[in-house]
Parts: C-alpha cells; sequence; structure tokens
C-alpha cells in the first residue's frame, strides 16, 4: 500500500508529466529533499542537501528547477521576511492543506491547520467573489500570520 509521501510525490510527478516537464534527475532530487524535510527550506538549503545525493548538482540549477516547479504549481514559495525564500512540496488534498505563523525575530516557520476546517468556506466564497469581480481565476492561496514565537516572546 502506498504510503502518503509516495503518492504526493507520484502525483508531483505526473503533474510534471501534463506540464510536458520531463522528470530530470536534479527535479527528482528537490523534490525528493522537499517531501522529506519536516521545515521550510530556502535554495542554498536546498542545494545542500540535494548536492550529498546528486553532486554534480549546480546552485543555478536549483533555483531555475525551483522556479520551473512554482510557476506549473508543485512546489509553493513564500517569505518569512529574512530575504530568503522558503520552499514547500505543494499540498493538493485537504487534510494537508495549512497555513503559516512566522515569527518576525527568528524566521521561525510554524505550520497550523487547526481551523482550516472553520475557514474553508469563508475562503471559498471570498475565492469565488474574487474571481467574479476581477476576472481572475484562483488556484490557490496562503495566508500566513507573523509575529512573535513563544520563544522570542518572552526574551523581550
Amino acid at each position: 500500500m502506498p504510503t502518503e509521501t509516495t503518492s504526493r510525490l507520484n502525483l508531483s510527478y505526473e503533474r510534471l508529466n501534463n506540464y510536458c516537464c520531463r522528470l530530470t534527475r536534479p527535479r527528482q532530487v528537490i523534490l525528493d529533499v522537499l517531501d522529506k524535510v519536516d521545515r521550510h527550506l530556502n535554495a542554498e538549503q536546498i542545494y545542500k542537501r540535494a548536492s550529498e545525493i546528486y553532486p554534480t548538482l549546480g546552485l543555478a540549477t536549483v533555483y531555475r528547477n525551483l522556479e520551473l516547479l512554482v510557476r506549473i504549481g508543485l512546489v509553493w514559495k513564500f517569505d518569512v521576511g529574512d530575504d530568503k525564500t522558503r520552499y514547500e512540496i505543494a499540498q493538493w488534498s485537504r487534510e494537508t492543506h495549512h497555513h503559516h505563523l512566522i515569527c518576525k525575530k527568528c524566521n521561525s516557520v510554524i505550520d497550523y491547520s487547526e481551523s482550516i476546517d472553520n475557514e474553508r468556506d469563508f475562503l471559498r466564497e471570498r475565492e469565488k467573489n474574487l474571481s467574479r469581480k476581477y476576472n481572475f481565476k484562483i488556484e490557490n492561496h496562503c495566508i500566513d500570520f507573523f509575529g512573535l514565537c513563544s520563544k522570542c516572546k518572552n526574551t523581550d
């Protein structure tokens, strides 16, 4: 029986194929690295981990492939305010959809999904209204809250 990780990566590979992009070794390694981490990595961190698996991989290749993966919707990117874009595998199911709490002091990122069910109806209606008003096809959204994590809050 396939695990959620296996099925999520297989879905990513299928989507890549749907966009007429080959599953190259660099793309596979980047997706594998992102799938196996429990935190949000920037491009340099992805490069460091990926080059351990694929030593001939270059940093420019990582940047190019990350931009392609973001453009076709397999990877999401977001800014935590430290001038280093973070990346994560795009989540397609309700069970894995989440938003972020971002600490403005230490730049830590906390995923949360506790209230997603309560937000879902509101967000669907909001997306529908915005789509209609601006004639814009919304494919996804992200909600990030900025503040201080418990560690940084207690050091002030």
